[in-house]
């Protein structure tokens, strides 16, 4: 028995890689593999892998799969209970693969092919930052397919440089900013269109709501995202399936948020509570693809911009929500708030940018503290004049 599951490693004269040979102690089959490298230690580490899979049984052989078939089967059974926004990204970059690479089989996908597919895509002009989120997911998709059998390992991905470094792509508004950009609003949208504007803008302002949960915040709809206003404190309920987080909770609304919305006659809070001027149907939310890209307008009418190519959109609103509330509260109640999965993401885009108008607040507070304590205690000079007199 110990002889049936020996994986003997050899290399075939005109093949560049090593290969495995054993019996399947299950099914009495032989199998014959490549072991995807030249270097035999690599092999024989691979090898040994494969014994203890046939010693615990779990080994299986794996069959070629058709791509088109693996990738029905990642978004029918893998990604069944993942976000639409993070089904379309993987569709999204499965539509570049195929367009560039043409990958025939899920076994095709393989290191090399994937650093083509980088460098392709690179080459197109896509930024390093898409390229590395097709990568995120394609990497998902791929590790999936291992603990489903499909694979044996997934291929090493390695991401293009300068995308890991922890900034953020734009900066906030200042309130100033913002103020020009609602002055700015009728000269895109037109008179007719301008109040539901300026109040979707003053809401993301307000709550630091994404802009696809503020177009789906509901006055009388808890199935989705809704605003509660009844009880002591207002609250929004949250459902897993409308917010990036991904899970049901109850939290906090911001004050000023509240305030803007108590400013609706209670008559009118029903259905969608952004309902912009154009949209017929008071309980479908408008498109975020439609929405965003005149908010983009409106801050680039108004010459707000927060990088070298870049004008202050949706996201920025919601990034000066959270600098503003960084001064106020504590990182955890900070995370709440901006509803992020990780404290990771609050500390690095919020509490650390602060970081200078933290050290202004210290060293003000350091300051008026020395200030005060000069009265009463002695000058470092008189205090060594004085202890000299009394050693005299």
């Amino acid at each position: 028995m110990v002889n049936s599951l020996k994986v003997h490693i050899f290399k075939r004269k005109g093949r560049k890689n090593f290969e495995a040979e054993f019996t399947d102690p299950r099914t009495g089959h032989k199998h014959r593999k490549t072991l995807g490298t030249v270097n035999k230690r690599e092999a024989e580490r691979e090898a040994g892998r494969i014994e203890a899979e046939l010693r615990e049984g779990q080994w299986r052989a794996t069959r070629k799969m058709k791509w088109k078939d693996f990738r029905k089967k990642y978004e029918t059974e893998g990604m069944f209970d993942l976000a639409p926004a993070s089904v379309k990204a993987f569709q999204e970059a499965a539509k570049k693969l195929e367009t560039l690479l043409r990958p025939s089989t899920l076994q095709s996908v393989t290191e090399d092919k994937l650093n083509s597919f980088t460098t392709l895509c690179l080459a197109e002009g896509l930024s390093k930052h898409t390229v590395a989120r097709h990568l995120r997911h394609l990497k998902a998709a791929l590790r999936w397919s291992v603990g489903q059998k499909l694979l044996m390992d997934c291929p090493s991905i390695r991401m293009p440089k300068g995308t890991s470094s922890g900034k953020a792509k734009g900066r906030a508004v200042t309130t100033e900013e913002f103020e020009r950009m609602l002055s700015n609003v009728g000269k895109v949208v037109g008179a007719e269109q301008v109040e539901s504007w300026k109040f979707l803008l003053k809401g993301l302002w307000w709550s630091g709501l994404r802009l696809g949960e503020a177009l789906k915040l509901s006055w009388d709809n808890p199935k989705d995202l809704m605003v509660d206003l009844s009880g002591k404190r207002p609250f929004l309920q949250i459902q897993g399936t409308a917010e990036k987080g991904g899970k049901d909770r109850t939290l906090p609304l911001a004050p000023e948020a509240a305030e803007l919305l108590q400013t609706v006659p209670e008559s009118e809070r029903e259905g969608l509570v952004f309902k912009l001027k154009w949209q017929r149907n008071s309980r479908k939310p408008a498109r975020v693809d439609t929405v965003s890209p005149i908010i983009s307008s409106i801050g680039n009418k108004a010459g707000v911009k927060v990088a070298e190519k870049k004008t202050a959109s949706a996201h920025d609103l919601r990034r000066s929500f959270g600098l503003r509330w960084a001064d106020r509260v504590k990182p955890h109640v900070l995370q709440q708030l901006m509803r992020h999965a990780s404290i990771t993401t609050t500390l690095t885009f919020y509490v650390q940018s602060n970081a200078d108008d933290m050290a202004e607040a210290v060293w003000s507070a350091f300051d008026r503290k020395l200030d005060s304590s000069t009265k009463s205690l002695p000058r470092p000079e008189t205090a060594n004049e004085e202890s000299l007199e009394s050693e005299a």
